[in-house]
């Protein structure tokens, strides 16, 4: 694993005051991302971009997701200490550090199983609670659940049934649902007693799609 050093530090620094200044307030989040270092999650000659608030590509047609975005699903999620959240998308494995750096229980899910591979492998080097596992997002892990949390890192053409009998009542999930191919809306989903979804709205993003089975690339 790459290094991190004063230099780094001090980027993390500058880029937890810019989510505060675009309205991230939640300060467990903010102290999480400040501890997670995101450079290592991309080839060391990109290292410049690390920190500057915009995606970058990872291969397999994936990107590690611009920090505000990183941000703003996870204050959706309202993450406490030990809970079971699932995560479909793993991608660079940096948003399932996040949630683990706040103390929550990891499942993640990834479709393409080059990435899968490679992710797997450089999480192992954190001390963090990370399951992964190779398979389809939109099927979630009956084995594993009920979770108390659900995200989901890719733009949703729609909510995914199994996921929803998968969330404990009380539970979210936080989606970004495809209204077209342009943007995604921001969706954070709450289960009822009655199993329904109390919907709640923030915003439009941009996401890759999510989809189906598994994947080589």
């Amino acid at each position: 694993m790459q290094e991190d050093n004063y230099r780094h530090k001090g980027m993390r620094k500058n880029l937890v005051e810019e989510l505060r200044n675009k309205g991230i307030i939640d300060e467990n989040v903010l102290n999480a991302i400040n501890n997670v270092p995101r450079h290592v999650f991309l080839d060391s000659s990109f290292v410049e971009f690390a920190y500057q608030d915009k995606a970058f590509p990872i291969g397999s047609g994936q990107t590690i997701s611009q920090p505000f975005t990183v941000a703003f699903q996870t204050s959706l999620l309202e993450i406490q200490k030990n809970m079971k959240v699932l995560e479909i998308g793993t991608g660079s494995g940096y948003q399932a550090c996040v949630l683990a750096e706040m103390g929550a229980k990891v499942f993640s899910i990834e479709r393409q199983r080059k990435l899968y591979m490679k992710t797997k492998s450089f999480l192992a080097e954190f001390p963090y609670r990370i399951k992964t596992f190779l398979g389809d997002g939109n099927k979630g892990l009956p084995t594993y659940g009920p979770f108390d949390r659900v995200i989901i890192t890719a733009a949703a053409p729609d909510i995914p049934q199994s996921l929803v009998d998968q969330l404990k009542v009380g539970g979210m999930m936080v989606i970004p649902l495809s209204e077209n191919e342009e943007c995604q809306t921001m969706l954070r989903l709450t289960k009822q007693e009655d199993g329904s979804m109390k919907r709640e709205t923030y915003g439009d993003f941009r996401f890759v799609p999510m989809l189906k089975g598994v994947g080589d690339d």
